[in-house]
């Protein structure tokens, strides 16, 4: 599977068991992509789908998802304190006063992604969270689908791309964002909560 980004229910069908479900060691089942390790269980089982509205976390998040593309989630959260560390906390007004300096600093930073158009996207996503006319929180929120939607049974019933991740990943472009492509986007909404793509019979679905 070729994707935008590699978020963790869509990953590659040679990287993870596609059983939907697994049961840990502690009798819980849980979507089988968190099995195989344990950071990726625990951010399954504390962080993804849960609704996050913070609107420093959601800035952060899109960052982190820009770095993903094209990347194992894993690795992402593997760097996070790293990241964390280089980009001030992800505290926008904090990454906007960012220059060229630290661009070329980070370019030799062993511990995140040395990637430059990654790392002067997330300093210009910042001046355009703070350019924003309405919080970054309303925006993106006012993506979520609402009313029912089936939850997913299987693999295939979860998308890469929807109607409303397509819509958000136009606006953020509109307004000056870099590395928020459609499928980039619906790994968003997954993880921040806007859809809760938890299978069917998981502990987490509906939480």
């Amino acid at each position: 599977m070729t994707t935008e980004t590699e978020n963790p229910a869509a990953l590659p069908a040679e990287a993870v068991t596609r059983v939907a479900l697994v049961v840990g060691d502690d009798g819980r089942a849980r979507c089988s992509w968190s099995a195989n390790d344990a950071e990726y269980r625990r951010y399954h089982d504390e962080e993804w789908g849960t609704p996050q509205h913070d609107p420093r976390a959601l800035y952060e998040k899109l960052c982190l998802e820009g770095f993903q593309a094209g990347l194992s989630w894993i690795t992402i959260l593997r760097r996070r304190p790293a990241f964390r560390e280089a980009f001030h906390g992800f505290v926008p007004e904090r990454v906007a006063a960012m220059t060229e300096a630290d661009v070329q600093r980070l370019l030799g930073d062993e511990r995140i992604i040395r990637h430059r158009g990654k790392i002067e996207a997330t300093i210009s996503n910042a001046r355009a969270t703070l350019a924003l006319d309405v919080p970054l929180e309303e925006l993106m929120w006012g993506f979520a689908p609402t009313g029912p939607r089936a939850r997913p049974q299987a693999w295939d019933d979860i998308p890469a791309v929807t109607a409303e991740s397509t819509a958000m990943s136009k606006e953020l472009r509109r307004r000056g964002f870099r590395f928020v492509g459609p499928t980039t986007m619906y790994a968003l909404m997954q993880a921040t909560g806007m859809v809760d793509d938890h299978f069917d019979g998981c502990f987490r679905a509906g939480a």
